[in-house]
């Protein structure tokens, strides 16, 4: 049985400038780094990044993303250091917990976000979604 996320590969097609996003506008970790690749960790969570001549640059039209959590109090902090730093939004908050959507240089959908699953089910509670079960 699956106990956690173990990490995330993301293939770059500029490792150079992929491995300065991550580690200097999001604070990632630099853990090694070599010809075709990097790890980067921040907190337990281990991310990859693979050299791939042939990714695509841009955003792909679905909602896949990866979220990452930061401080409910230093929310407005981080998100303003990102915007003052160029990210590009990809899509406006509509959920429950202050979240910022933005695209690394490779157009991966990311969010940083301040909440929880427990705080996003509290919410579910109050506002259900269409055709909601939960299971607890």
């Amino acid at each position: 049985m699956i106990s956690a996320l173990n990490h995330i590969t993301l293939s770059v097609s500029d490792l150079e400038t992929s491995f300065a996003f991550y580690a200097e506008t999001l604070g990632f970790r630099p853990r090694a780094k070599w010809a075709r690749g990097a790890y980067l960790s921040a907190g337990e969570l281990w991310l990859c990044l693979t050299l791939d001549r042939q990714c695509r640059s841009g955003p792909l039209a679905e909602y896949t993303h990866i979220a990452f959590t930061v401080d409910e109090a230093r929310f407005a902090a981080h998100a303003a250091a990102l915007e003052a730093r160029g990210v590009t939004p990809w899509q406006q908050n509509s959920s429950e917990g202050d979240s910022l959507y933005f695209l690394d240089p490779d157009g991966h959908k990311l969010e940083i976000h301040a909440g929880s699953l427990a705080s996003r089910l509290a919410s579910l509670r109050v506002a259900p979604y269409d055709g909601l079960t939960l299971f607890d």
